[in-house]
C-alpha cells in the first residue's frame, strides 16, 4: 500500500466514523421529535382537533427550505424528507383519533 493509498484509507475511515455518528444523531433526534408529535396527536384527539394542520405544514416546509439553503443542502431533498416525516406524523395523529 502506498502512502497516498494509506492516507486515503485513513480519510475514508474518518469520514465513515463521522457519518456513523451523524446517523446516530439523526435517529435520536427523530425519536425525540416523534415523542413530541405523539403528544401533539394525543392533545389534538383529546380536544377533537384535526390530525393535520396544512398552514403549519406549509410554514414548516418554507422554514426548512431556508434552513437547507443555509446549510448548503438541496432544498428539494430537505422538503422531500420533511414531507415524509409529516405524512408519518399525520398517520400517528389519525391513529389517536380512532
Amino acid at each position: 500500500m502506498t502512502d497516498a493509498t494509506a492516507r486515503a484509507a485513513e480519510l475514508l475511515k474518518e469520514h465513515r466514523s463521522s457519518i456513523d455518528r451523524l446517523d446516530a444523531i439523526l435517529v435520536y433526534t427523530l425519536g425525540e421529535r416523534f415523542k413530541h408529535t405523539q403528544a401533539v396527536g394525543r392533545l389534538k384527539a383529546a380536544h377533537d382537533l384535526p390530525p393535520s394542520d396544512p398552514a403549519r405544514e406549509a410554514d414548516q416546509i418554507a422554514r426548512l427550505e431556508e434552513l437547507a439553503r443555509a446549510a448548503d443542502l438541496d432544498p428539494d431533498f430537505a422538503k422531500a424528507v420533511l414531507n415524509f416525516i409529516i405524512r408519518e406524523v399525520i398517520k400517528h395523529h389519525e391513529r389517536h383519533q380512532a
